[in-house]
This record gives C-alpha cells, structure tokens and sequence, in this order.
C-alpha cells in the first residue's frame, strides 16, 4: 500500500489495467443490445408473417412447356421442360399506405399497397431454340406472375388478357423462375401479340420491390411516408421527397440487366434483379446505441486520464477502486441509454442518460477530491466528451476524421501540460531514489 501510494508508476499501470478489464463489461453490453435487436427482429417478423412480409412482385412471364428426350440407361426417355418469355413493356403504377404497428414497446412498419400493372408481349416465336416446333406444347402454356409472401394478397386478382379476362389461381407449375406467385392458362398461339392488365392490392413489411421484366420497365410509386431508402440494381430517374411523402419513377431497359427476354429452364437473375423502395424508420435506436457503446474504450481512457492528470498535477491520491467505481458509472451509461431509448426518442434518451452519469461522476468526484476547482474540471471534461460523441453520432460520413482530430487535440493538450514534469524524480518510490 505504501508502494502504491509514492509510486506514480505503480500507480499508471493499475489505471491501464483496469482500463483493459473494463473492456470486458463493454463487450457484454455490446452483447445485450445485440441481444434487443434481434428481439426487436423476431417481433417484427412475427407481425410480417400474419401481414405480409416484404414483398418482390415479377412479372409477369410466358412459360411454354417443350418434350425434352435424353439418353436412359437403356432407351431414350424423355420429360417436361420449360421456355420463357418476358414482355416487351412493363408499366407498375402503384401507391404505398404506410402503417405503425406495436407489438409492446416494439414498432414495425407494414404497408398496403394498390399497385396497377399493364404492358403487352410481342408474338411468341419458337424458332430462337435448339427444340424441334413440334416438340412444344404450346396449348400447355401459362402465365404467372411471382408473388414473394402470398400472405399479402388482400383481393382477388382478375388478369385482362387481351379482350379476355381470367381469374388468377395461386400456384405456378414451373419453379425454373419464380417459387411462389399467381398463373393463368389462356389460349396462346405463336402468331399473337398479347395486352395484358390487372390490379394488385398487396400488403407488406419494410420494403416493396420489382424485377425489370420489361424490354422497357417503368414504375411509379408514390407514398405519405417522409423517409423512404431506395434499394436495389437501379435508382430513380426521377424522385422527390418532402414531410408528406415521397413520388419516384423508374425506367429500366432491357440492357440494364443480366437476362435475356426468352430462355430455356431455370434462371435465377430475374429474381436476384431487383429495384424498389424500403420504408425506414426515422431512428434506429439500436444501431446508433451500438455505435456509442463501441466508444466505450476512448470514454473510459479518456476520463481516467483526466483523474490521472489531476493526480498528477495536485499531487491528490486516488485509490484504484475509486477508478473503478467510475469506470463502472461510465459503463452504466449505455444499459440506461438502451432501456431509455426503448421509450421515448433516441435524443432524449442521450441527454437523460448522459446528465445522470456526469451528476453521478461530479459528486462522486468532489467527494473524493474535496475541491470545487477540481470537480469542476471533470464535470467540464465530461460534458465535452460526451457532447462531443453526440455530434459524431450525427455526423457519420465524419466520424472518422472527427475522431483522429479529436484524439490530436487531446494528446496534444496532455503533452503541454506535462512538458516540465521530471518523469523519472515522481515515478521513483522513497526507497528508490530518483538519479
């Protein structure tokens, strides 16, 4: 103890010590807010499976089934395969009803959307394939349109092809483009171009999108939701977004993408190929308290540094469970900024968490250091430090450049403090004296 008391180097090393075993708890509390997310996740997903999950709408394509004969074991057997066509235009208008849903203290955005799909298919021709006319069926053929989450279709769905109009059914008999989806099986012939149209009324979670199917795709959608993320292969040739709402347009050309307009059997870049929008919440208080824990190491270091200078320059003791009293207080930040967070909005959460850790930290300081001047000066410290983590969290193309400055001044600042301290003559022991 009496080692502990004269030796200032003793002394530097527990500070680091016990840095480094603080680090321990921030990884836990790292741990726990991964921990809400994914509870926060798993209710979301809950709501969306009796709702609508997030929905890819495709579509729609031709399928023209064909005899395809291969060599058995001893004979020449055959089976079924498929050839598909996309339109030639593809026109979506829709617009999306956002909704707040609550499960508890958790929020999850779902949306209905009325969506109007017209376009036409040029003449169907057969003859672009290595398969024999004779061998399609084209009196087999059908047209489907893919559906991601049919939990989501809210109406019947009536397809108008050409001067017909036919009741889609759910199911599609073919799995080389689309899993799940509606199809009609009208009369096709490989003479005729076709005009197709039908309505959609759909619901769905977080996001909406759409495969450029079309030799030309254009898609209008429009909402009340004032913060929308546009995703995916493309973005709009055409956006605005205001407080009430957002209005985008697409237009997609068929060499924009990876696919051709007719094929023979699977192909999975039409599904893997998309565009759309996804309705974001204004703040994600997990996120952004996950980026303020992962400061946990420069808050704890920082502070201490802080008490080590005072130490240092006033020749006042602190004792390492003191030290770590406070690095536990630091710590304690974030559990209140979580729970905090989960009730009222993220900033209010920062500034009520952040003015109980500074008061707590202040008087504990005056309590140990006896000195107004001096508890001053952490309760200054503190509130920079944190004030100075808030305009970070804002600025998050700058972080990094903010952060190094930030450290630059600080080390800075220690080095003209200390610039006439005899380091070997306070870092010997009385029994070591300095040389």
């Amino acid at each position: 103890m009496k080692n502990l008391r004269k030796s200032l180097g003793t002394r530097l090393f527990i500070i680091a010590f016990l840095t480094l075993i603080l680090l321990i708890p921030s990884l836990l509390i790292q741990g726990l807010i991964s921990e809400r997310e994914h509870r926060r996740d798993s209710v979301a997903n809950e709501i969306s499976q009796k709702w609508g999950d997030e929905q890819v709408v495709v579509g729609p394509i031709i399928s023209v089934p064909y005899r395809y004969y291969f060599n058995g074991e001893d004979k020449v057997e055959q089976t079924i395969r498929y050839a598909h066509f996309l339109p030639e235009n593809l026109n979506v208008e829709g617009a999306i009803t956002p909704e707040v849903r609550y499960r508890g203290i958790y929020k999850v955005i779902v949306y209905n959307s009325s969506l109007s799909v017209s376009g036409n298919f040029p003449a169907i021709d057969l003859s672009g394939f290595k398969v024999p006319v004779e061998d399609f069926l084209i009196e087999d053929a059908f047209v489907s349109v893919g559906i991601s989450d049919m939990t989501g279709i809210k109406d019947f769905v009536n397809i108008k092809w050409n001067e017909s109009e036919f009741l889609a059914n759910p199911g599609i008999e073919s799995s080389d483009v689309l899993a799940s989806g509606i199809s009609i099986a009208p009369d096709l012939t490989t003479g005729e171009a076709y005009d197709f149209s039908f309505d959609l009324n759909l619901n769905g979670s977080t996001g909406l999108h759409f495969s450029p199917v079309g030799k030309q795709t254009n898609v209008a959608l429009k909402s009340d939701w004032s913060n929308p993320s546009f995703t995916g292969n493309f973005l709009p040739v055409e956006r605005e977004v205001t407080d009430a709402g957002f209005d985008s347009e697409w237009n997609v050309l068929h060499l924009n993408r990876n696919f051709a307009q007719q094929w023979q059997g699977p192909n999975q870049e039409v599904t893997n190929t998309l565009f759309g929008v996804e309705l974001l919440l204004a703040v994600d208080e997990y996120q952004k308290t996950m980026r303020t824990a992962k400061y946990a190491i420069m808050f704890i270091s920082l502070t201490f540094l802080t008490f080590f200078m005072i130490e240092l320059l006033s020749k006042k003791i602190i004792h390492p469970i003191q030290y770590l009293l406070i690095g536990f207080a630091l710590l304690i930040f974030y559990t209140l900024l979580l729970s905090i967070s989960e009730y009222v909005v993220f900033q209010l959460a920062y500034v009520i968490a952040a003015a109980a850790i500074i008061g707590l930290i202040t008087i504990y300081s005056y309590s140990v250091l006896s000195d107004k001047l001096k508890s001053g000066i952490i309760f200054g410290v503190l509130i920079i430090l944190y004030g100075y983590l808030y305009i970070l969290l804002q600025l998050q193309d700058y972080a990094l450049l903010l952060g190094s400055l930030g450290l630059f001044v600080v080390l800075s600042l220690v080095m003209y403090l200390t610039r006439n301290i005899n380091w070997f003559e306070i870092m010997s022991t009385e029994d070591e004296p300095a040389t």
